[in-house]
């Protein structure tokens, strides 16, 4: 490819957070920060609590079966995920399961523009990225069934309360396991300065 569109390529990937770019030193995926966490956080609280009460005020019955359903389907991945953390193919699946079940909440919602807001935040992809690097894959027994059956329950003030805890759930360990949070100050290890050759000339004492 030609300079250009690599160029302007890298220029999406940085103004959307997932690189960064120091003159004359080049360019690299963003390293997270404690902080970067933490606010991915807490927007998608806010954007996904919202889903979850316009999704209780509008679900029908038909939609209710078919949550309730996928969401015991996605509790069974999740538990044959644990206990096969080494099977990669299996990892992305219920990953990519994952994803689509809570954009499901956000259709369901009927509000496009929170739906786009919630896929434009990329705030489920940064938590799939969080789950794996803290190696993340256990989750309590109907994790996600528990959380169905507030959005099936009519009530918009228990379905925002259990979309609360759900996405705050595990915030403080994945905290305390990834390794890679610090200050991104280290961008290239500068390599052992090699000691001075000195020339046989040199070596000889003045006479």
């Amino acid at each position: 490819m030609s300079f250009l569109p690599i160029t302007e390529a890298l220029k999406c990937l940085e103004t959307e957070g997932l690189v960064e770019s120091r003159p004359r030193i080049g360019t690299r995926v963003r390293v997270q920060t404690e902080q970067d966490v933490r606010d991915n956080n807490v927007i998608r609280e806010a954007l996904e609590s919202q889903a979850a009460r316009l999704c209780a005020q509008n679900i029908n019955p038909d939609e209710k079966k078919k949550l309730l359903t996928s969401a015991r389907h996605l509790d069974e991945l999740q538990k044959m995920c644990a206990s096969e953390q080494e099977n990669a193919q299996l990892l992305f699946s219920v990953h990519t399961y994952h994803l689509q079940f809570h954009m499901r909440i956000a259709e369901l919602a009927r509000c496009p523009g929170l739906r786009s807001a919630i896929e434009k935040e990329q705030v489920l992809i940064w938590n799939w990225l969080y789950d794996v690097a803290a190696h993340q894959n256990a989750m309590p027994e109907g994790f996600h069934s528990a959380l169905a059956e507030a959005l099936c329950s009519g009530d918009p003030l228990v379905a925002d309360s259990a979309m609360r805890a759900h996405v705050r759930y595990g915030l403080d360990q994945i905290l305390e396991r990834l390794p890679s949070f610090n200050n991104g100050s280290n961008w290239r290890l500068k390599s052992p300065r090699q000691p001075k050759k000195v020339s046989r000339a040199r070596e000889k004492s003045p006479a």
